[in-house]
């Protein structure tokens, strides 16, 4: 498993690195066809092709779905500059915990379950773009998820060793406001400053955190101009939302779109350039037992586990808001993810796979699990 993780986490595989997203998916696939799984490609010609592994299984025919992401957020060198390393305990590398000893844990947990035999169909799905809300894989996480018993995404498990019950979902929004250029200071009156409209409207953006209600609206890159002397004609944002529930998305995510489009400042105009959503993860009466039956899958192994909620988002959401039962965070444990620190606790790659072969078990003879869903 740690001859696997380094392997994968030496590749570069950026989300718009569809090379290098693309060359984990062939590692990844190499050894599951070695193993005698057979495989699934979703060709895409601008990210990362989505890959699919299935196991045939028996009983129920609703597949179990274990999934997770290839994709990091690391610019292209950075597996050169600072690769696969171990100290102690804990390896270190650009994705080692985000997530690709995930991916290195659902391999092995579908090569084990097809060698002594699957109890139900399961698909291993691994993605390529999660890391900028998932635009090619949704619909295909969404297929796989909509029938299926349950879902497991192998982000990290918490540097607590818990798993994730609840995630914030997010809206990532750029941004584009247009003024009109002139001398600033031979004709400065002529001019309407894109700065000056897109400032108003991050004050206006940032009014709108709420820590009560658990929304927060953060301006995180503000661009515009082109010259010190000259009035700026054009200014852009990447605007990162965050919201806790389905029915406060809706709510806040009103009020940003109207403030970016409404006029700020008399003769600028603005546009919504892109946007990208996760949606929340909310524990469902399905999903909190799954949670159990993984708790006791863990205590059986000698670690305990319990639900934590986190701000950040995944793919997890998208699954279930489907309605199908899903729990979060079953990887290794590991933090400081998207940071030149990060890091993945060796020794928690074993039991964290076994306590998801177990769950899997449990979950494929569950009578309540399987009339959780009509």
């Amino acid at each position: 498993m740690v001859a696997m993780l380094a392997d994968l986490v030496n590749i570069d595989s950026g989300s718009y690195n569809k090379r290098g997203v693309d060359a984990v998916g062939e590692r990844l696939r190499a050894h599951l066809e070695v193993a005698g799984v057979s495989c699934e490609t979703f060709p895409d010609v601008t990210f990362g092709d989505c890959l699919a592994a299935r196991l045939p299984g028996g009983g129920d025919r609703r597949p179990i779905v274990l999934m997770g992401h290839r994709d990091t957020v690391f610019p292209d060198g950075t597996a050169a500059e600072r690769p696969f390393r171990i100290d102690g305990n804990q390896a270190f590398g650009p994705g080692v915990a985000d997530m690709k000893a995930g991916l290195v844990m659902n391999t092995f947990v579908l090569e084990a379950l097809h060698r002594f035999g699957a109890p139900c169909p399961l698909t291993g799905l691994y993605t390529s773009d999660e890391e900028i809300a998932s635009p090619s894989s949704r619909p295909i996480i969404e297929a796989e998820a909509k029938d299926a018993r349950a879902v497991f995404n192998s982000e990290p498990g918490r540097p607590s060793g818990n798993l994730v019950s609840r995630r914030k979902g997010a809206a990532f929004i750029e941004l584009e406001v247009i003024g009109r250029a002139a001398h600033s200071g031979a004709a400065h009156a002529e001019g309407v400053s894109a700065i000056e409209a897109l400032a108003r409207k991050i004050q206006r953006l940032h009014r709108l955190t709420d820590y009560d209600l658990g929304t927060t609206v953060n301006v995180g890159l503000a661009q515009g101009g082109t010259a010190v002397n000259t009035v700026a004609a054009r200014a852009t944002a990447a605007i990162d939302v965050r919201f806790p529930t389905l029915n406060i998305m809706e709510k806040i995510l009103g009020e940003v779109r109207e403030i970016c489009r409404c006029c700020e400042l008399p003769g600028s105009d603005s546009r919504i350039l892109r946007e990208g959503n996760f949606l929340p993860l909310e524990q469902d009466e399905a999903s909190r037992k799954l949670l159990e039956l993984y708790g006791r899958a863990a205590a059986d192994l000698g670690f305990q586990v319990s639900g934590e909620a986190t701000g950040g988002s995944a793919d997890s959401g998208f699954t279930a808001a489907l309605g199908t039962p899903t729990l979060c965070g079953t990887g290794p444990v590991g933090g400081n993810a998207h940071r030149d620190d990060e890091w993945c606790r060796i020794d928690t790659l074993v039991p964290r796979a076994q306590a998801l072969a177990l769950t899997i078990l449990e979950v494929a003879g569950s009578l309540s699990l399987r009339l959780s869903r009509p």
